[in-house]
């Protein structure tokens, strides 16, 4: 057929959600209404599906097969009522939020929400060669009218550079970018085609995802044809063109939305938020074992806090590689009671697992007569380069392979007593297109979804910990991923440089990510690969690091120093203060994930994303919220004894450490020395706090809450949640809901504490308010003692009415 025949559609069918189009040529195109405010479609040039299965879709708690959920699924879905009109040649699809126009002919797409009543134009197929009809190639292509001026572009994961994606171009691909540019490095470590469209002068917003696990190439507007316009495209060098748009009334409502979509995220251990030490150097010393050791007295000499350590893959090591799964009794004499000492100390070791085997790996052999790897053409292990030898990426896509990795991390690891994996190197770099793949009894070429692999393995390793430790929530680490990872893992942003420049732009990775459904994440605190970080740059890393849901100190510095907690006696002191407010911060952090687990609310969010309606937010800057109260002001440039920021207007804020009060919409200039990075808490919040003194190896618990009232009337109420930070006993109905409400008056705080669920512990608990709030308190609570402690106003209740 020539490229000039736009082919013309016409409803054939209407069963429930999904539409039916029929196409001159022979092609189809679905159009699925999925809810109120998502609206998916598919196209196929030949009328099938090149990949008929998916892994990113999971509404909500769905439980996702490891073979993958059939495309024309709607499980999980409300599968709302809709209105779908034909008339001039296009039909016309309307729900309450979404109304999709298609022009019959060349099925170019227009998208409209609504808003308050208003529908408003949201996006629109571009004019002439939109999508890909199978006439040019076999890649799949979908471009969209790009608004220059008013659009921004925000999401698509982990990503080099600005915040804001408009201008950019991004390849779909995962490599293992070590020591890279974090304004500029393409690509990275994390596969996730979904992004949100800003209007700036209508203030509306939508989310595209483009379910797939091709390589293949995003670009936000940084190509540019005179023939075509301004526009922005997707294209995928496989599979099918099958995305989803979901309308919102603001960006966070579509966040939250696409994360709900793509699966519920895990509920790790509350462990899992406090600090985890790491480096590559210890497990590379021939005596592993006593440096590993070291690292804990060191910790209880210096009373660093500290919940987990991330053991390097050196503890695998034959020579000078590794072999996943393999014990090193040299360095590590007895595993068993190494990871025993650890666990006295009330450490969790996560040890690294990697997903290729060495083709002189002991277990080589085996797994190649048991057809585990990804085989190339002539079915034989399809070799790839691998560190500093050749070996062969295990196939997760064949069931014997899942069942043999879950048998090796539990006798490998999980039966020593380390409790927990992290699942690195797993970029699946297969180049070769011949290579295939099992598929789960349906082959395909490996280079179609290498991100796959990735997320088989991370549910493997999770099935294996599971089944093992039933009762407990497992923990678990991915460096690489794609959509949906967040069902399996804690991430980070791989293997950075350290820098000032990387410490700048890793926050903008994480948010990122956070805008991308993937919020339990953070960074290699003070640099992986390149110089050791000087006490400066250390100590500013630390003070933006303890405020990622992730904090690990981790590196493998040129000249094989180690970045640890007490590198510098100069700042020992400050960062042991960071780390305890890190501990007295938890109680927040852990109910943060619970939200972001529960409803799918960011962890970390930029500043527009709460205050749309202030343009200053959208301005490129270094500010970040931690959950809805805390606003991290860090600083990424040396030398600076202060920091500007803005105040977002909507909101009043409280300088977290001298308790000051300012208006929003204006900027200001905190102190930042030492132990007290520049920190702002929203005036109307509250958050649980552990005001506890805490010791290395000595948890201590006090239930707390920081209030932060209006200055003039108003009043809020917060909720916090609570359980045993382990288990799964939450789920039963084990678990406590604590709510605080407080009245702002002239001279009067009305403020009521109470909590649901589970007994208490105490009936005591500690208010910390703003040094210079004197208003007379008024509560249900006796009061027992109320006055100024290390600059809060302390105020201690005894509880006589658990709840209100």
């Amino acid at each position: 057929m020539s490229v000039k025949q736009i082919p013309e559609f016409h409803l054939a069918a209407r069963n429930g959600a999904m539409l039916t189009l029929k196409g001159s040529g022979g092609q189809a195109a679905y159009i699925f209404v999925l809810e109120q405010d998502i609206i998916r479609v598919m196209v196929l040039p030949d009328a099938s599906l090149r990949f008929p299965r998916t892994w990113a879709i999971a509404p909500g708690d769905q439980q996702l097969p490891l073979a993958g959920r059939d495309r024309f699924s709607l499980a999980g879905f409300a599968q709302p009522a809709y209105t779908a009109e034909e008339h001039g040649g296009a039909l016309q699809i309307e729900t309450g939020k979404i109304r999709l126009t298609v022009q019959l002919k060349g099925l170019s797409c227009s998208w409209e929400t609504c808003k308050d009543g208003v529908w408003q134009n949201a996006a629109q197929d571009r004019r002439t060669q939109h999508i890909n009809f199978g006439y040019w190639d076999d890649k799949v292509y979908h471009y969209l009218k790009r608004d220059a001026g008013d659009e921004m572009y925000f999401g698509l994961g982990e990503r080099s550079g600005e915040t804001n994606r408009h201008g950019r171009s991004y390849s779909l691909k995962t490599i293992d970018a070590m020591g890279y540019n974090a304004s500029s490095t393409d690509a990275l470590y994390k596969h996730i085609p979904f992004y949100l469209t800003w209007n700036k002068r209508q203030k509306t917003t939508f989310g595209l995802f483009y379910d797939t696990l091709s390589e293949g190439k995003l670009d936000m507007g940084c190509e540019l044809d005179n023939y075509h316009g301004h526009y922005r495209y997707f294209v995928a060098d496989h599979g099918d063109l099958d995305y989803y748009f979901i309308a919102g009334d603001d960006m966070e409502q579509v966040v939250r939305r696409y994360t709900w979509m793509t699966g519920q995220p895990a509920f790790t251990p509350k462990w899992g938020l406090g600090y985890s030490g790491s480096t590559m150097t210890y497990t590379d010393a021939p005596n592993a074992q006593e440096k590993m050791n070291e690292f804990l007295e060191n910790c209880e000499q210096h009373d660093m806090l500290c919940e987990s350590f991330h053991l390097s893959s050196g503890y695998t090591s034959i020579g000078d590689k590794r072999y996943v799964f393999n014990w090193n009794r040299e360095k590590f004499p007895d595993p068993k009671e190494f990871a025993q000492h650890y666990l006295k100390h009330g450490v969790r070791l996560c040890a690294n697992i990697k997903p290729c085997l060495l083709q002189d790996h002991p277990c080589f052999a085996e797994a190649r007569d048991l057809g585990l790897f990804i085989n190339d053409q002539n079915g034989e292990p399809e070799l790839v380069q691998f560190w500093d030898e050749i070996g062969a990426y295990l196939d997760f896509t064949n069931p014997d392979t899942i069942d043999w990795w879950k048998q090796a991390v539990t006798s490998s690891l999980l039966e020593y007593g380390i409790t927990s994996t992290w699942n690195d190197n797993n970029e699946f770099q297969v180049l070769n297109p011949q290579a295939s793949v099992n598929g789960f009894g349906k082959p395909f070429k490996a280079v179609e979804a290498k991100g796959l692999q990735t997320l088989l393995m991370m549910a493997a390793s999770q099935e294996a910990q599971t089944a093992f430790a039933p009762q407990q929530r497992p923990y678990l680490v991915s460096r690489s991923g794609a959509a949906g990872m967040q069902r399996y893992v804690q991430t980070w942003s791989g293997d950075n440089y350290t820098s000032w420049q990387t410490l700048k732009y890793n926050i903008k990775m994480g948010i990122g990510l956070a805008l991308s459904g993937i919020s339990n994440t953070g960074h290699d605190v003070g640099g992986f690969s390149g110089p050791a970080p000087g006490p400066e740059l250390l100590l500013r890393w630390v003070q933006f690091g303890i405020f990622m849901p992730r904090f690990s100190i981790h590196s493998w510095n040129d000249d094989k120093t180690v970045n640890e907690a007490w590198m510098y006696p100069e700042i020992t002191g400050a960062i042991r203060n960071l780390l305890k407010l890190r501990a007295r911060l938890t109680p927040y952090f852990y109910d943060l994930l619970w939200r972001y687990h529960q409803h799918y609310e960011p962890m970390i969010k930029p500043t527009f994303l709460a205050f749309p309606d202030d343009p200053q937010c959208f301005a490129e800057n270094d500010d970040m919220l931690v959950g809805p109260s805390l606003l991290l002001a860090a600083v990424v440039e040396p030398g600076q004894h202060s920091r500007a920021v803005y105040l977002p207007a909507g909101a009043d804020w409280y300088d977290f450490w001298s308790g000051a009060h300012h208006h929003g919409g204006q900027e200001i200039v905190l102190p930042a020395v030492g132990d007290r990075p520049p920190l702002l808490a929203r005036a109307g919040s509250a958050i649980a706090v552990n005001v506890a003194e805490q010791h290395f190896n000595r948890p201590a618990q006090q239930q707390s809450f920081m209030v932060f009232p209006h200055q003039a009337g108003g009043s809020f109420t917060t909720e916090f949640f609570d359980d045993d930070g382990v288990s799964h006993a939450h789920k039963n109905g084990q678990s406590s809901l604590w709510k605080i409400h407080v009245q702002s008056q002239a001279s009067v705080l009305e403020i009521a504490v109470g909590c649901s669920g589970v007994q208490l512990a105490s009936d005591i608990v500690v208010l910390l308010l703003p040094q210079h709030e004197t208003r007379r308190l008024a509560t249900d609570a006796i009061v027992i003692s109320d006055a100024i402690v290390d600059g809060y106003r302390e105020v201690q209740i005894r509880i006589t009415k658990p709840t209100f």
